[in-house]
């Protein structure tokens, strides 16, 4: 088969050796693109950084970036192709942009005739966890491509079976998406049960900001509480790599023992919040998950945008003084537009509980539904 291959830094095999190395020798194979996908395919491109295409200095192969000109394969990248393989580490949030960059590329290839074969790997936070909000239909985009809760509980193999096999979910007819050919390549040994920790594997950074696998339990309990500009933010000052991205918080105007002391008054189950200096002097808080099991990953997120309003400058909330794109942005992050709505309406009144339950039930009755796309036992 003359393949392309979509991948990025975290492409290797259980021995660390890339995928992209296991292929040139696979006999059968003979590989003849690669494409990238955010970050670049060895993951050294910031976020939101267009890539350009390339010649790879290692093999020699033509390098197609998708986050670049384009964010799907043009006609001419697939030319010559039998199939594309797509091996992309996920993180098991919506926001994450692998998921929509396989989405995208599975669109053109179908219109194409191109066979799409994906090869599974882990949600490194496990498969029976869903939370947070899910996505409303008018608000997909390139950072939710697809209509999940925020986390979904599924494999990127799942995720291109359930979006494949439901109608609506890709932006083709139903006649080209019937003939749209996908194979997913299972994963051996894994359950549903496992977290990263579980599987043995030693986690290679898929992105600047997710550096090792705290970064990936984190990602979902504070990404979207920092969305707001020059409020809350994570990781310490002043470094490159920054240090404990998404577990170490901090706001702009209150000391860090204030902010544990609002956050403690929130009783979110699961998390445990520590004031700590960082060795280049930032002070700030420290996360820690206590109880898996009893935490709902995004629940932190929606009281740090309360806590936005109830500490802003003058009383006035901030989140409806954004400017329309900014405001677009942080729904297509968030989902919900109903309850940025109310969040703009009521300000530090917003009854965040009531909505993290709502969202629990929603994400039960999403759960039953994606259980015909399980590729794993629970």
């Amino acid at each position: 088969l003359r393949v392309g291959l979509l991948t990025h830094a975290a492409g290797v095999n259980g021995h660390r050796v890339k995928t992209i190395d296991v292929l040139r020798r696979a006999p059968g194979v003979r590989l003849v693109k690669l494409f990238g996908p955010e970050h670049g395919i060895y993951g050294n491109a910031s976020a939101n950084v267009k890539v350009g295409d390339a010649i790879d200095r290692r093999t020699g192969l033509p390098v197609y970036s998708l986050y670049g000109e384009t964010r799907r394969p043009k006609p001419k990248m697939l030319e010559g192709l039998d199939a594309l393989l797509i091996d992309l580490q996920d993180v098991g949030a919506r926001t994450y942009t692998y998921v929509s960059c396989m989405i995208y590329a599975m669109e053109a290839c179908f219109e194409a005739g191109v066979k799409v074969i994906v090869l599974d790997r882990p949600n490194p936070l496990g498969g029976l966890k869903t939370d947070g909000p899910g996505l409303d239909k008018n608000w997909k985009s390139y950072v939710g491509a697809l209509r999940v809760p925020y986390v979904h509980g599924l494999t990127i193999g799942e995720l291109a079976l359930m979006a494949t096999r439901t109608t609506g979910w890709l932006t083709l007819s139903e006649e080209g998406r019937r003939k749209g050919r996908v194979e997913v390549v299972k994963m051996q040994g894994w359950r549903r049960s496992m977290r990263w920790r579980d599987t043995g594997l030693l986690w290679v950074a898929t992105s600047p900001r997710i550096p090792h696998i705290d970064s990936v339990d984190f990602y979902p309990v504070t990404g979207l509480g920092c969305e707001l500009e020059d409020d809350f933010t994570h990781g310490a000052q002043g470094v490159k790599a920054s240090v404990w991205p998404f577990r170490f918080i901090r706001h702009a105007a209150k000391k860090p023992p204030e902010v544990e002391r609002a956050l403690r008054a929130k009783r979110i189950a699961g998390l445990g919040f520590n004031p700590m200096l960082m060795s280049d002097g930032t002070k700030g808080v420290f996360l820690t998950i206590r109880d898996w099991a009893a935490l709902r990953p995004t629940e932190l997120n929606f009281h740090m945008m309360q806590l936005s309003c109830l500490w802003a400058k003058g009383g006035k909330n901030p989140f409806a003084a954004l400017s329309k794109g900014r405001r677009d942005t942080l729904i297509k992050h968030i989902g919900c537009e109903a309850f940025f709505n109310d969040l703009c309406k009521r300000g530090a009144a917003v009854n965040v509980k009531a909505w993290v339950a709502r969202w629990e039930r929603d994400g039960k009755v999403f759960q039953e539904w994606a259980k015909r796309f399980w590729l794993y036992p629970a």
